[in-house]
């Protein structure tokens, strides 16, 4: 999994961090399924619905190559959610792009992301849960 920072920015990839590695992880899931990353809030950047992009391979010793890859999404965050994180200090910027766009519009979940969206639990002050299930 990985996703932006707070202003829009992905390690590896945007100017001035392109040589830095960071909000990207790679888990094995446990027997049941399931797996857990802990993360921050990422970024509404312009043009684009608040989201986390993931893969899914065989196995963890195939993730080091794209190759391998079964699946590729993301998960489409909540609105609500959004909002009240973007409320918070330094996601003002987030909060001006979360209002001028909308899941129908964004460019690449607007092909329908009904199965995207994550159950959330918790709140701004404390952290949030998502509880997302993908088949594959």
């Amino acid at each position: 999994m990985w996703h932006c920072n707070r202003d829009g920015a992905y390690s590896l990839y945007s100017q001035n961090i392109s040589g830095e590695n960071y909000l990207r992880g790679v888990q094995e899931t446990g027997a049941d399924g399931t797996v857990t990353f802990r993360s921050i809030f990422p970024a509404a950047y312009e043009g684009r619905w608040p989201h986390i992009h993931f893969e899914v391979y065989p196995s963890l010793a195939k993730a080091t190559n794209s190759r391998n890859k079964i699946a590729t999404s993301q998960i489409a965050l909540p609105e609500a959610t959004a909002a009240e994180v973007y409320a918070t200090a330094g996601y003002e910027q987030s909060a001006q792009n979360l209002a001028q766009t909308s899941l129908d519009g964004d460019r690449v979940l607007s092909d329908g992301y009904d199965l995207q969206i994550p159950a959330v639990s918790g709140d701004a002050a404390s952290g949030f849960t998502l509880n997302f299930t993908c088949a594959v």
